[in-house]
């Protein structure tokens, strides 16, 4: 079978070696006679895939004894709740900074939950660019800052993070494990898996452990940090097929050289693409400013409606998929995760200079 050239924004791209590792191990896992869908989240076998991948997300993010690493549901959507929930104190401000529709969304929810403020935001230029350091602006009594690292839809990442005297919470969902940084640099961190991580099923929650303590008393269970906390994520059935996953992609990138080399090996992806656009002389449009551009997510538009669309037919026919542009932006969208191979990035470039030779 030929694989395709996988650009999904989500769910999206996993390396082929776990693919294939978990095809091999599916009907009978470690001997069990069993596949780990089928195994009790209270078995020894699944207990041992559990915290492998918990202990090796610590490794690799070479996360503090300060935090701890929880496993939960609900994507990011739910984290949009549960930050405010658990955090955002009676008479605080939950300070949000907007760079586009995710970390919309996540204020959307929080001021349901209590008082918030826009720190900061580029929603005047249709997202095109991430706020410069010194254009955030706090509240008084500030709860949190909330960020989220990577804009899936627009195409604009986070290249140097706040340094401020107050909490900072990040929407890593669509580059975690994709660079290098520092942990101890925030409070909180949370990621859907979808995207860098494994398949869609687990939410990976980065907490500081003192930020346990101003939990408050009221909370549903389920929607209570402490609740996976003190029971190492398996108060309840744990999606323990995509913690499974998330356990091989984790083994994958050590194998690969860890978060480092997964860093530079995104960095000529991103330069690859980045380079097509750049040498198009304006026929491939790149919707985010130069300095804000993400490694993620490459979002450009071509001249008109028309040549968008003989360009996703074509690319479709070469195997390319997931490339339409959001509605949000339209054009195009090359999600190039840390799975996605660097011959996929190479293919697309020259598909796309063949295209701008034929139609500029």
């Amino acid at each position: 079978m030929k694989r395709a050239y996988n650009f999904n924004a989500g769910p999206s791209a996993l390396p082929l070696s776990v693919l294939e590792r978990a095809q091999a191990e599916l009907l009978n896992f470690q001997n069990t006679g069993m596949s780990v869908m089928e195994l009790s989240h209270r078995s020894k076998e699944y207990d041992a895939v559990h915290n492998s991948a918990k202990e090796r997300l610590k490794r690799l993010m070479n996360i503090p004894d300060t935090h701890d690493v929880l496993f939960l549901q609900g994507g990011a959507s739910l984290q949009f709740s549960m930050v405010p929930m658990n955090l955002l104190g009676k008479d605080q401000v939950a300070n949000y900074v907007l760079t586009g529709t995710w970390s919309e969304k996540a204020l959307k929810e929080a001021k349901k939950i209590g008082q918030t403020h826009i720190a900061a935001s580029s929603k005047e230029a249709n997202y095109t660019y991430i706020p410069k350091l010194e254009d955030i602006h706090l509240s008084e009594n500030v709860a949190y800052l909330h960020i989220t690292s990577n804009n899936t839809i627009f195409g604009t990442q986070w290249h140097e993070f706040p340094d401020v005297p107050v909490d900072l919470v990040a929407d890593m969902s669509s580059d975690i494990l994709s660079r290098e940084i520092n942990v101890g640099q925030f409070a909180l961190i949370y990621a859907g898996a979808q995207k860098n991580l494994g398949p869609s099923g687990v939410t990976v929650v980065i907490i500081r452990n003192d930020l346990l303590e101003r939990i408050p008393d009221n909370l549903p269970t389920m929607l209570d940090y402490r609740t996976y906390s003190s029971s190492n994520s398996l108060y309840n059935t744990p999606p323990t097929f995509a913690i499974y996953m998330l356990s091989l992609v984790l083994e994958w990138v050590e194998e690969e050289g860890g978060v480092k080399t997964i860093e530079a090996r995104n960095q000529e992806k991103a330069a690859i693409v980045y380079e097509a656009i750049d040498a198009s002389n304006g026929f491939y449009a790149p919707h985010a400013e130069k300095e804000s551009r993400s490694l993620m997510n490459v979002t450009f538009t071509l001249p008109n409606e028309e040549l968008t669309k003989k360009f996703l037919a074509e690319a479709k026919e070469k195997g390319f998929v997931g490339l339409a542009g959001h509605r949000s932006v339209g054009g195009c969208r090359a999600s190039i995760y840390n799975a996605v191979p660097l011959e996929a990035c190479e293919a697309l470039a020259a598909f796309m200079h063949d295209f701008y030779r034929r139609f500029a």
